[in-house]
């Protein structure tokens, strides 16, 4: 809990953004470090800016930040930093991820299968009937779902998830103290009992509107495609679905009667688009990860078969990255192969499909 406190400070720096803040910690590794920092040090950062490193040499607000580690001892609520083995892998690759969540329930690593759904608030019988059925049958085949928890097709899917014994994840768009829409407290926790909720704003923030788009690039980031149901031409579930493509997730639409307002958005991703989804079958089509579960034992020996082939160099930065994601500079440091030899040697691995590269120069193995 100790180390929490410098990583909730930072976040309260003025001008600290999710993109900056995954600079610093590339570059000192922890926001202890980052506050330690000599001046010269910091206007190495790339994005950074004079008044925000004022800000964060001049901070002064510890007391707050130690009053939230109490509040998320006091509440039995975790976080998940960045940095942490068990960060979302999804997650952690987006542009923007957010530094650290704070989590009631269990994230675990079968939940790198995930599917979101979204939609209107206000379904028809139609819009009720796909969300549950999607849900549930995702469920059953053990991928987890996804969604934000708010009235409507939200809700519907993480129930129809949780009635066929799977896992769901809903990313709130306020502190996971407070539980918003009210009426969900019950589902909420179901929810935190059968998988997680989860939230990157601070204990207390209530449910305002500004935070809700920010929300759903956490619900694309998360999942390996998202599935819209029902939206109009308005929906926030829209905006979901630009996250998903931002993020170069798979974007799936429900077709509904062109009649219908609830219609209009989901058919005009489909227009540009968007894979049609009939049947659960549509989304399992389309993810490669769903194929591969089948077939895991076939990649684990073509993967092997690739790794004997390697050159020793490239031997030796595939060590280095199974422990962690590193920084290119870091990779340079620990192996001591020169900076022209090392992006070779990268570039090399990142061709062959065993290691991808992600924003800030930061590089991890590409599971099997």
């Amino acid at each position: 809990m100790k180390e929490f406190k410098s990583w909730i400070a930072l976040k309260m720096v003025t001008g600290v953004g999710d993109v900056l803040f995954r600079n610093l910690i590339s570059k000192f590794q922890s926001p202890k470090s980052v506050f330690e920092a000599e001046l010269g040090e910091l206007q190495r950062v790339e994005g950074i800016g004079e008044k925000t490193i004022q800000a964060i040499r001049n901070f002064s607000e510890w007391d707050e930040a130690e009053k939230e580690v109490s509040r998320i001892e006091k509440l039995g609520f975790k976080l998940i930093l960045l940095t942490d083995s068990n960060y979302p892998k999804n997650l952690f690759t987006i542009y923007n991820p957010p530094p650290f969540i704070y989590v009631k329930g269990d994230i675990i690593k079968d939940d790198d299968i995930a599917i979101a759904i979204v939609g209107t608030r206000v379904p028809d019988r139609y819009g009720r009937f796909v969300t549950e059925e999607l849900a549930g049958e995702l469920a059953a085949r053990g991928i987890s779902v996804v969604s934000g928890m708010a009235r409507g097709i939200d809700s519907i899917a993480h129930d129809g998830a949780l009635k066929r014994g799977g896992r769901t994840i809903a990313v709130l768009g306020s502190g996971l103290d407070v539980i918003y829409p009210q009426e969900n407290k019950k589902l909420y926790e179901r929810i935190s009992n059968q998988g997680a909720v989860i939230s990157e704003l601070p204990i207390g923030t209530t449910p305002d509107s500004v935070n809700f788009p920010k929300r759903n690039r956490i619900i694309s980031g998360l999942s390996l495609g998202v599935a819209v149901v029902q939206a109009s031409d308005k929906s926030g579930s829209l905006i979901t679905a630009s996250f998903a493509l931002e993020q170069n997730r798979e974007v799936f639409a429900v077709p509904g009667n062109i009649g219908s307002r609830l219609s209009r958005g989901t058919n005009r991703l489909i227009k540009q688009g968007a894979k049609l989804v009939e049947s659960v079958d549509d989304i399992l089509s389309e993810i490669e990860a769903f194929s591969n579960l089948g077939g895991k034992r076939y990649l684990d020996e073509s993967f092997s078969s690739l790794l004997s082939e390697l050159s020793q160099d490239e031997r030796e930065v595939y060590s280095m990255l199974k422990e962690k994601p590193l920084h290119i500079d870091e990779i340079i440091k620990l192996t001591g192969i020169d900076s022209a030899r090392a992006l070779s040697v990268l570039l090399s691995l990142e061709l062959s499909g065993i290691i991808v590269q992600l924003p800030a120069k930061m590089f991890q193995l590409k599971r099997p």
